[in-house]
């Protein structure tokens, strides 16, 4: 064989070496918006730049040592192995299951690449809809980061009660699925080929072994410093963008306004605030200290609740997710489930102040 055998289909194609990342590329999109803040704020109004920062350095210094707590708490769950009990929750009776699942859904640590690669997981392995739906729809709305974090903007009692509303939507839409299901419909709810991988191998529904005394372990110890890292900077950015729109609301959002369309208790309150979730809920941590604001402007706090509740579950990319993981039929159960569950658990909310 000579060089011309090896070339008698054509030159080979030159192939560019990767270039190295820019900079815009590996500074993160949060970081972005946060800068394109105060870049907007110099613009248009200078005087506000110093007074955001401010607001900005004293709710960090305030909420450190919660934030220290849930980062601690995240990352001893992942290095403990806690977080990959989930297969053990779907095992047994159905209607055991559903409950099961609506309460770990609202109670358990998650792994940070989402809940879609898990779901997908559960449903390809022929884990009924019902259960899955209650921990799908629980899920996004408590985990113990959020608990702690909740309780020191939003006060303990609350934090209590969006935990026991997040238990609650979780138990309707399982409940609500395995009757639907049990008169034929929605079955067959992937759609197509679902995506069955996730960041790391703990995402889905695993069997690793729990170890509590995690520090023993030298490749659990790394895993708990990795993930220290991973959600202290998740949590850390999205908070202190979360601060600056505060800081802007502060300064410039009348709380007459406030009063007006989300303080009165009227019956339109809540279903608005659950609706204007849905394109404007960014994030369950940066929520928390916006509605704590909005709460002292004057906002009724069943509409913060209807908001939190909505938003968690029915937000533009969570939804784009489901959209594109199920079928269509389920994706619209899926919203009613939401926007059903969120609504009541904010009016009976309302009602028991």
């Amino acid at each position: 064989m000579n060089d011309n055998t090896l070339t008698q289909s054509g030159p080979v194609p030159h192939v560019p070496e990767p270039s190295a990342p820019s900079l815009f590329s590996r500074i993160d999109r949060v970081v972005w918006a946060i800068i394109a803040l105060f870049i907007g704020i110099a613009i248009l109004d200078a005087q506000q730049v110093v007074p955001s920062i401010l607001f900005v350095l004293e709710s960090v210094i305030y909420i450190s040592p919660f934030l220290a707590l849930s980062v601690a708490t995240a990352a001893a769950a992942k290095a403990s192995g806690a977080d990959a009990t989930i297969a053990q929750v779907f095992t047994g009776r159905p209607l055991r299951m559903i409950v099961v699942a609506a309460l770990f859904g609202a109670l358990s640590p998650f792994c940070s690449c989402g809940v879609i690669p898990v779901i997908a997981g559960l449903l390809g392995a022929g884990v009924p809809l019902a259960p899955v739906m209650a921990f799908w729809v629980a899920s996004p709305l408590m985990d113990p980061e959020m608990f702690i974090l909740s309780t020191a903007s939003l006060g303990l009692s609350f934090t209590v009660a969006k935990t026991i509303s997040a238990i609650g939507i979780g138990l309707l839409a399982g409940f609500a699925t395995h009757a639907v299901m049990a008169a034929g419909l929605l079955q067959n709810p992937l759609r197509g080929t679902a995506l069955q991988s996730c960041c790391d191998s703990s995402c889905g529904p695993g069997t690793e072994q729990v170890q509590w005394k995690f520090w023993t372990d030298d490749s659990r110890m790394q895993a708990f410093k990795k993930t220290s890292i991973e959600t202290g900077w998740f949590l850390t950015k999205w908070l202190v963008f979360a601060f600056v729109l505060e800081s802007l609301m502060t300064a410039y959002i009348p709380s007459s306004l406030i009063v007006e369309y989300l303080g009165s208790g009227d019956w339109y309150t809540v279903p608005l605030a659950v609706f204007v979730s849905i394109p404007a809920y960014l994030n369950g941590y940066a929520a928390i200290p916006l509605m704590s604001r909005l709460m002292e402007m004057g906002m009724a706090p069943g509409a913060a609740m209807g908001f939190l509740l909505g938003g968690g579950i029915t937000s533009i990319p969570a939804a784009v997710a489901v959209f594109v993981l199920v079928r269509r039929m389920v994706f619209v159960w899926y919203m009613v489930l939401a926007m059903v569950g969120a609504m009541s658990a904010a009016v009976l909310f309302q009602l028991t102040l």
